[in-house]
C-alpha cells in the first residue's frame, strides 16, 4: 500500500498547492519516482496550470445514482419525502406533483426503501471526470473534475480516491481549502497530513480550525509555515505552546511568487527554497520509516 500524505490548509491562498506541486518533484527527485500527486480540489483543479507539457493518459465520467419518479405509479404519499433527509424531494399531492434535486440528492436509495408503490427507480447522472496525466514528474498527476453546478465534491473526491491503485510507492493528496466535508473526507485516511499555514492573523485562525479537525479524527500532522517573514509571530507561539512539529519555514519571496503567477513553479528553483523542500522530503522519509518499521527509501 502507498504512503498517504495529504497537504492541506485552514484558507485558501496559504500556498497549499504550491508546496503540493513541489513536494512531488522533490520526492521524485531525492527519495522515489513511484509518486503521484492527486488533486482534490474538484470544484476548480489547477494543479496542472504547472505542468504545461501534460499528455492526458485517460478520463472516466462519474456518476450517482438518482431517484426518478413515475407519476403513473406514485400515489403522492409522501413517504419518500419524509425518508429523504437532503430535501431532495419535492411531492405536491393535490397537483399529483413529484420530482427529484439531483443537485440536493446524496444517492443514499432511502426513498427507493420507503415506496410501497415501485413508483422509483434510479438513473445515472454524470456529475463529473476523472483525469490523469503524464506531467514527466513521478508518475504523474489525477485530478477530479466536478460538474459545474454540481454539489457532490465529497462523492466526487470519494471516487477518484477509489480509482487510485495500490502500484504507489507515495501518493499525495491536494486537498481543498478549508474544514468542510470534501476536505474531510480528503483527509480521513491518510497516513499524514501537511498543514501549510501562513504567519498572519488569518492564518492563525484558520490553523486552529484545521488543528482541531486532525485532533478530533487522530490524524498524526505537521506543518510547514510559508511566507514566512511577514505577519507576526502569534502562530510560532501556538505551535510551541501545543508541541506541534515545524517542518520547515519557506520564506516569502518576490521572484518565486512571480514564478507561480506565470505558471513556472518548477522552473528556477532557487538553492534555498530547494534546500527547505530537501529538508521537508527528509523529515517525511523519517515519518515513514517510523511507521512502516523497515527501510523504504533507497537514497
Amino acid at each position: 500500500m502507498p504512503f498517504t500524505i495529504a497537504i492541506a490548509s485552514g484558507k485558501g491562498g496559504t500556498g497549499k498547492t504550491t508546496v503540493s506541486v513541489n513536494l512531488q518533484y522533490f520526492i521524485s527527485k531525492y527519495l522515489t519516482t513511484n509518486v503521484l500527486l492527486v488533486d482534490c480540489d474538484v470544484e476548480e483543479p489547477n494543479d496542472r496550470i504547472f505542468f504545461p507539457d501534460a499528455q492526458m493518459i485517460s478520463s472516466s465520467d462519474v456518476s450517482q445514482m438518482v431517484p426518478d419518479i413515475d407519476t403513473g405509479k406514485c400515489t403522492f404519499c409522501r413517504r419518500c419525502v419524509e425518508y429523504c433527509e437532503f430535501n431532495a424531494i419535492v411531492v405536491i399531492p393535490p397537483v399529483k406533483y413529484a420530482e427529484v434535486n439531483p443537485s440536493l440528492c446524496h444517492s443514499c436509495g432511502a426513498c427507493t426503501v420507503a415506496c410501497r408503490d415501485g413508483a422509483i427507480t434510479e438513473k445515472s447522472v454524470p456529475v463529473g471526470e476523472i483525469n490523469v496525466f503524464d506531467t514527466g514528474i513521478g508518475r504523474g498527476l489525477a485530478e477530479g473534475s466536478l460538474n459545474i453546478g454540481s454539489a457532490m465534491q465529497t462523492m466526487m473526491i470519494k471516487e477518484l480516491k477509489k480509482s487510485i491503485s495500490a502500484g504507489y510507492e507515495v501518493v499525495l493528496y491536494d486537498a481543498p481549502p478549508g474544514t468542510s466535508c470534501p476536505v474531510v473526507e480528503t483527509v480521513a485516511d491518510v497516513d499524514f497530513v501537511i498543514l501549510v499555514a501562513e504567519p498572519t492573523p488569518f492564518g492563525l485562525n484558520d490553523l486552529l480550525l484545521m488543528v482541531e479537525l486532525l485532533i478530533d479524527i487522530g490524524k498524526p500532522f505537521g506543518v510547514i509555515i510559508n511566507k514566512a517573514g511577514i505577519g507576526n509571530g502569534d502562530i510560532y507561539s501556538f505551535l510551541e505552546e501545543q508541541d506541534i512539529d515545524i517542518l520547515e519555514e519557506i520564506p516569502f519571496n518576490k521572484d518565486y511568487a512571480s514564478l507561480y503567477a506565470s505558471g513556472d513553479l518548477l522552473r528556477n528553483i532557487d538553492n534555498d527554497t530547494a534546500s527547505r523542500y530537501l529538508i521537508i522530503v527528509q523529515s517525511l522519509e523519517r515519518r515513514f520509516l517510523q511507521y512502516e518499521g523497515n527501510n523504504y527509501f533507497k537514497w
